[in-house]
């Protein structure tokens, strides 16, 4: 399991780096991080899940296409429904050709920095997949491991434009005063550098417990129309993502990168699509990052209280 890390313990979620290749083929790459484990994270597994079907529909490759998840809710003997994974109510299956290159005890920072930089003789484990085109070791991702492994992708020259999203609580930590300017890389986070992020879709019928989704991600997965992805700007994906929370989605580094098109990175969805413009589904309030956590525990001790009064009534009932 991969963390997050500036000082203090960061929750990661959803992390997406796509590249824009220096080749004239203009190569698209992504890598999908889901740094989190266990059935109440849901949300963050749904998050990457969703973003590849999107990434496929918008023509990028498998083999361009990197995964990190622990892979450990679909077949949860607490999913509702075993094999599926959705993000957001009503939802279609996202779970479904998603591949598993770095899955369980593989996803590690270590593996992390050797995909983004193409080192594959420094991977251990997985599909070995890297991106084509001196690493730091350790448990945590740190905001200076990153972006020193991003510095040195720069000077590799083996991409023309990056772009970095991050939802974490904190995200903003990462790389507030750290990514400087002239790497040709744009990062924007879920909050800035003090703030949590927050989950959605959470505590819905049949999944009690666990948000399906976060609503930085959702506000950008959500929004894919074919007109929408061709033309809307890099930036104006995540503008919406504070519309129903109270964390500032942030920009860093190349700023003027965030007027490209949506379609340089992510490609273009030749489906007819009924999605209109972001809006959630559900008229639901989001909920805090840390504060879903503990929903799925809540649920928990009230499943196990109910058991324990109904033991208790059966018990004196079979006495008198």
């Amino acid at each position: 399991m991969i963390r997050y890390a500036t000082g203090a313990l960061v929750l990661l979620t959803l992390s997406i780096l796509t590249v824009a290749d220096h080749h004239s083929d203009g190569t698209r790459w992504a890598v999908l991080v889901a740094g989190s484990d266990g059935y109440y994270n849901y949300r963050h597994q749904a998050d990457v899940c969703h973003a590849y079907q999107l990434l496929r529909k918008g023509g990028l490759k498998d083999e361009n296409i990197i995964i990190f998840m622990s892979d450990d809710i679909a077949d949860n003997p607490e999913n509702p429904r075993p094999g599926v994974i959705i993000n957001s109510p009503r939802g279609e299956d996202v779970y479904k050709g998603v591949p598993k290159d770095y899955v369980g005890n593989d996803v590690t920072a270590q593996n992390f920095y050797a995909v983004l930089l193409g080192n594959k003789t420094a991977v251990t484990g997985g599909s070995g997949k890297v991106v084509d085109s001196g690493m730091p070791v350790g448990e945590f991702i740190t905001a200076n491991d990153l972006n020193n492994v991003l510095k040195k992708k720069h000077a590799s020259g083996t991409y023309k434009s990056l772009v970095f999203y991050l939802e974490a609580c904190d995200s903003g930590s990462m790389f507030e005063g750290l990514l400087p300017e002239g790497l040709n890389i744009y990062a924007t986070t879920a909050a800035n550098a003090t703030e949590d992020s927050w989950a959605t879709y959470c505590d819905l019928e049949g999944y009690d417990g666990v948000c399906l989704g976060d609503t930085y991600s959702i506000s950008w997965l959500e929004d894919r129309r074919i007109d929408t992805i061709v033309i809307f700007q890099v930036k104006k994906r995540t503008a919406k993502g504070n519309i129903y929370g109270s964390s500032h989605v942030m920009q860093y580094g190349d700023i003027n990168l965030s007027v490209e098109t949506l379609s340089t990175y992510m490609g273009v969805n030749t489906e007819t699509t009924d999605h209109i413009n972001f809006t959630l589904q559900y008229p639901i309030l989001p909920i805090n990052q840390r504060d879903a956590d503990l929903v799925h525990f809540w649920h928990k001790v009230t499943y196990l209280q109910s058991i324990f009064r109904n033991s208790k009534k059966k018990k004196k009932k079979s006495e008198f």
